[in-house]
């Protein structure tokens, strides 16, 4: 890469650090701005690299959202060890299945998302009391440690919202909880898919560990932002990323 198109880089990852400790949603930046500079890159070699940038950036705002806010480790950890395997195995079926074929879905989802955040303006505002029952629980470490850490592996973008939204409905999380929470478990998803890429020698490692430290500064500045504004500065970025997540795919799926 010649030396402007890795300050590109660096910017992009800055701005996705800060994006993801948010609310998710980094990979919309950090992703692109890396098949932009590099066009010719095979499409995995994006993601591996993608993922090293990123897990240094959900790493680092855990660590931010840990000393400050209330992240749910009892349920984090489980769900974090299952992401690693699961989001493992979504990268190993990379390959074999066309993001094509989930985009539409994954709009949709997207779309649900915004509805319930915009008709229900309570959503996130202040911690709601849940009944934990066991099957809540269950619900609570397998959908983000499972269904959204293979899909993590699989697609990606949109992961930390996804896992925000998760949280806020199924155990009754503020947004800026919520995010501490998602932060764990997105850290074991980005573990699990990195290890994977590596193996297979898809990874840009010089670019990538740079742009692993302008993630992480831009983590940093997200997630200490998030904290001292509060939930409502979460609820405007959270539908914003979605508003865009929707107007890519879509400009994806039908231009």
């Amino acid at each position: 890469m010649h030396a402007e198109q890795v300050l590109v880089m660096l910017a992009a990852a800055t701005s996705a650090g800060w994006v993801d400790a948010v609310v998710g949603g980094g990979g919309l930046i950090q992703l692109p701005a890396l098949l932009l500079v590099n066009p010719g890159q095979p499409v995995a070699t994006a993601l591996a690299t993608n993922k090293l940038g990123s897990i240094a950036g959900t790493t680092s705002a855990a660590i931010a959202y840990a000393r400050k806010a209330k992240p749910d480790v009892r349920i984090a950890g489980p769900a974090a060890a299952l992401a690693v395997c699961c989001a493992a195995g979504g990268a190993l079926c990379a390959a074999a299945i066309s993001s094509d074929v989930l985009k539409p879905v994954i709009m949709v989802v997207l779309l649900a998302v915004a509805a319930l955040v915009v008709l229900k303006p309570d959503l996130g505002r202040a911690p709601r009391l849940v009944l934990r029952t066991r099957r809540r629980i269950a619900l609570a470490i397998v959908v983000p440690g499972v269904a959204i850490a293979f899909y993590d592996g699989l697609v990606g973008p949109g992961t930390g919202t996804f896992l925000v939204i998760a949280f806020t409905t199924l155990l009754g999380l503020d947004f800026v909880d919520a995010s501490a929470t998602s932060k764990i478990i997105n850290a074991g998803t980005n573990l699990g898919a990195l290890v994977v890429f590596a193996a297979q020698g898809h990874v840009l490692w010089a670019i990538g560990l740079g742009m692993a430290v302008c993630n992480a500064v831009g983590a940093q500045l997200g997630a200490r932002m998030a904290i001292s504004r509060g939930t409502g500065f979460v609820r405007i970025v959270l539908l914003c990323v979605v508003a865009a997540l929707v107007l890519k795919m879509g400009y994806e799926q039908f231009a």
